[in-house]
């Protein structure tokens, strides 16, 4: 390859599953004319995190999943190099394609005890094996983000908790995993996002911590991951000015928090690859075209993800860049390419998703996570008012069909009600109709896992939750993510709270097998919350 070519390796340009022809054959233009080293798959240009060239609806499509598989054969063909094919799948292909399986959001494997870390392994290996029979190569996560600000707007759920350990060693038990199944695997979001209340798809967070305080807290995770020769580590957009003589440069662009502290101190030789690079913290940095792309190679990262401006790019960092420096990028990246087999002989066998295996491993972690929080007797306090005639179940924001409900049914028999969204007037008719009952089972379905909004959880949901938990016996169980419990009023005087995270009819299945047999939930909260 001729230095040029060289750098079109480190360009990993965002493509889209669900686009139009006419964007597929600029894509291969690209390919063709400028030997990229990979691409970074998503569902549709509507569904990228900034939203970013419209404000468009996103267009769901039962056939995603196909056309990723026949997409990525299109592309391979197109290059004389082999396609690194990417995809941020943390949760899963779900995260990004539909009727594909869906794995525990990271917080809720945080709640998991240390000693069942191998059904973190399995679903790294599963989630791996998924996106091998798509074709995928490289999967952009875990995060190895320490979740210690309650108000993130953007890690939260997707952090493994607030304990550097456990996302140490949760983090690296899914990387394993992954590895075991041939594909490769991204710490990020380096130096650490979990401390940061601004969310950098859309603006520049800011660290206020010192090295000092970085090396104990939000470091550890990536000084193991380092220790176990983590494939990669992707660099974040946000700021610690400690790192910058004062700035708010971001990580992605500094030299500080790459070569010095990254490469030199911490003594890390893998693959950086940066954040995505359309995200508004640094894409409006710079209106020359490829300034940001060469840029961010100069800081020190490898691989130049979600770069918007490929030919541009490769000219800026050919005109300012030294031979050796590209030299030790390339080889860096040729090293993860021939990791995942991308130059061995093997024919493709079809592999199909395995949608039972997922399912019973949904439900092997609803066993050991869901956490009981408040316990006064609650199996002994809903049969009693069942057996009196005063005991009703309430589902909020899922109908009465639930798998919760469902489940609970023959055992514990009682009246059911529900409120799904934008229902005011409804809300007023099921105060009125829970008048004869003194006990109730709540299942909250919370709608959203980000904090915004209140997790979309309406106003007139929370008065009326303060209503019955102040005048009734109450045992709630939440079905999302736990920080949702802080914007629940006066959980202090609940009769019984159990925490569920996920909404999985394995979940559901599972809380409601442990309250009719009374069994003890062995999970723990992985995030402190503050209202009781």
């Amino acid at each position: 390859m001729t230095l040029e070519q060289k750098i079109g390796q480190f360009f990993f340009p965002a493509v889209f599953i669900n686009d139009t022809e006419e964007n597929i054959q600029a894509t291969e233009e690209l390919i063709k004319k400028h030997n990229i080293g990979g691409l970074t798959f998503f569902h549709s240009r509507a569904s990228a995190a900034t939203n970013y060239e419209t404000k468009k609806k996103i267009v769901f499509n039962d056939d995603s999943y196909q056309r990723l598989k026949d997409l990525i054969t299109r592309y391979q063909k197109c290059d004389t190099t082999p396609l690194l094919m990417s995809i941020d799948a943390e949760w899963g292909l779900a995260m990004r394609i539909e009727k594909t399986p869906q794995y525990p959001y990271a917080i809720t494997l945080g709640a998991l005890p240390m000693s069942e870390s191998h059904l973190v392994y399995q679903v790294g290996k599963q989630i791996g094996l998924d996106l091998k029979s798509a074709g995928l190569h490289y999967n952009l996560a875990p995060l190895a983000d320490i979740n210690n600000n309650p108000n993130n707007p953007v890690i939260g759920y997707r952090s493994f908790g607030e304990n550097k350990e456990k996302v140490a060693h949760f983090a690296l038990e899914y990387l394993r995993g992954m590895n075991d199944a041939g594909v490769l695997g991204c710490l990020k979001h380096f130096p650490g996002h979990g401390n940061t209340n601004v969310d950098s798809h859309l603006g520049l967070p800011v660290l206020t911590e010192t090295l000092e305080q970085l090396l104990e807290n939000e470091l550890y995770p990536f000084i193991k991951g380092i220790e176990s020769d983590a494939d990669s580590i992707m660099i974040g957009h946000l700021a610690v000015p400690a790192l910058n003589n004062g700035a708010n440069t971001s990580a992605t662009l500094s030299k500080s928090v790459i070569e010095t502290l990254l490469r030199k101190q911490l003594n890390y030789n893998g693959l950086v690859i940066s954040d995505a690079l359309n995200m508004h913290s640094v894409s409006k940095l710079y209106e020359i075209k490829g300034q940001l792309e060469w840029e961010a190679f100069n800081a020190g990262n490898d691989v130049l993800c979600f770069a918007e401006n490929v030919p541009e790019g490769i000219q800026e960092i050919l005109k300012n860049a030294s031979p050796e420096r590209i030299e030790e990028s390339f080889n860096r990246l040729m090293k993860c390419k021939q990791k995942a087999g991308l130059f061995d002989n093997q024919e493709n066998v079809a592999v199909e998703m395995d949608f039972e295996t997922a399912s019973l491993l949904n439900g092997k972690i609803a066993q050991k996570c869901i956490t009981t929080i408040k316990d006064t007797h609650n199996t002994a306090v809903v049969i009693d008012a069942a057996k009196r005639g005063t005991l009703a179940k309430l589902s909020i924001y899922k109908n009465t069909e639930n798998a919760f409900f469902k489940t609970l049914g023959p055992s514990l028999s009682a009246p059911e009600f529900a409120i799904e969204i934008d229902t005011k007037n409804t809300v007023e008719e099921i105060e009125k109709s829970l008048k004869g009952y003194d006990t109730l089972i709540i299942a909250l379905f919370v709608p959203k896992a980000k904090p915004q909004n209140n997790f979309d959880i309406e106003e007139a949901v929370l008065e009326m939750l303060k209503k019955l938990i102040l005048s009734k016996k109450c045992v709630l169980y939440l079905f999302g993510n736990p920080y949702a419990l802080q914007i629940v009023p006066d959980l202090q005087s609940i009769s019984g709270l159990v925490q569920v995270y996920q909404d999985f009819d394995e979940f559901q299945e599972t809380a409601a097998s442990q309250l009719l047999e009374n069994s003890s939930c062995k999970g723990t909260l992985s995030v402190s919350i503050n209202n009781f």
